[in-house]
């Protein structure tokens, strides 16, 4: 019996009494929920084969009991199919028309577009190679001596991600929708201040005479060397920063005791709004995942991860469904081989809904 109703949910074919069984039976017990979720994990993996059926063996039968039941409040647990790539539209053609070009603004005011066409070596007025200029990253050198250190400023739209490689030899993986203003080339004297507008995971060379500091929103993060992810959004009243390897200290920059010091796989986060940074443990795997070309999640709500959608494939979501809107999942997707219409079916799959793209708009309503 339990193995059926799960086949019938599963498959969205259960019947609302049937649905209101199977959640009764979960809400027996821990053991239930968890045999519950471990079988949705097997279905995930063996996506539409024919042996799912074999997989969803009965240990505990349903004893309904006698309460209040929410349909679909339990988050889903989806996982990368890597056999979604024949459920593609190609969607990336309906915005093609709409994309954006990645943006480099020069200190003394020139703006130019970064295309693959335009791959340059840029030299100061001394004949001195100051960058190496390509595709989808900027290699910059030296170091300004007897000059005012000058800076540019990167724009990365949604849909897009770059790199840099700053004249201290950081590494700086910038995520979509993001601004990174930088020096053109540090000095040999002072900090190396640089500003974030969105998120960017960051690579420092170690240099112990002069520390690296990321400026983002109302915090600075100081470093000498170091593996970080900082996400500063502004649409976001948090800025969060997770550290990978080495450590790094977070403080808001009018009142620099309010402070912290992190270790490896722990994660500050101030609030906008109460002026507080604290801090958790994490797997930071989930906050880099994407300098891989993947989207990872981890008991994230919804509402969080239409955000990251609509960043990295440069799409307008529009979630009229209330049930959806309180859903968590927790998965990974990999960029190259998903599109945004395989995600939307993964998601249905826990949560039923119904969705309409008009160009690059995405509207999820309730299903009729």
């Amino acid at each position: 019996m339990t193995s059926e109703i799960i086949y019938k949910y599963l498959s969205n074919e259960a019947s609302e009494q049937e649905v209101q069984t199977l959640f009764e039976w979960i809400d027996a017990s821990e053991e239930n929920k968890k045999h519950f979720i471990a079988l949705k994990k097997t279905w995930a993996l063996a996506a539409l084969s024919e042996d799912v059926s074999k997989e969803l063996t009965p240990v505990i039968s349903i004893k309904p009991k006698k309460k209040s039941v929410q349909y679909l409040k339990y988050a889903a647990v989806f996982l990368v199919l890597f056999g979604l790539g024949k459920l593609a539209l190609d969607f990336s053609q309906k915005t093609k028309s709409a994309s954006k070009e990645i943006v480099l603004e020069w200190a003394d005011g020139r703006s130019e577009y970064i295309t693959k066409d335009n791959q340059t070596k840029l030299v100061n007025d001394k004949g001195d190679l100051i960058a190496k200029k390509f595709t989808n990253h900027i290699i910059y050198f030296g170091k300004v001596k007897n000059q005012e250190v000058v800076y540019n400023t990167l724009k990365v739209p949604y849909g897009k991600k770059f790199k840099l490689t700053l004249s201290d030899g950081t590494v700086v993986s910038v995520n979509s929708g993001t601004t990174l203003r930088y020096p053109e080339q540090f000095g040999i004297n002072g900090k190396r201040n640089v500003y974030l507008n969105g998120e960017a995971f960051f690579d420092v060379a170690k240099d112990k005479k002069h520390p690296f500091i990321v400026n983002a929103n109302k915090v600075d993060i100081e470093v000498l060397g170091t593996k970080f992810n900082i996400s500063a959004y502004p649409e976001n009243p948090s800025v969060n920063s997770t550290l990978v390897e080495g450590s790094i200290k977070m403080y808001e920059v009018e009142n620099k005791l309010n402070t912290v010091l992190l270790a490896p796989n722990q994660m500050a986060t101030w609030n906008n709004n109460s002026k507080k940074i604290t801090t958790k443990a994490v797997d930071p795997t989930f906050y880099s995942a994407w300098t891989k070309g993947e989207l990872a999640f981890k008991d994230t709500p919804f509402s969080t991860i239409a955000k990251i959608i609509q960043r990295t494939y440069d799409v307008e979501i529009i979630n009229e469904n209330t049930v959806l809107a309180k859903q968590n999942f927790t998965g990974s997707i990999k960029i190259s081989e998903s599109s945004v219409e395989n995600i939307l079916e993964l998601l249905k799959r826990d949560t039923p809904f119904k969705y309409s793209i008009k160009e690059n708009t995405i509207t999820i309503t309730n299903l009729p």
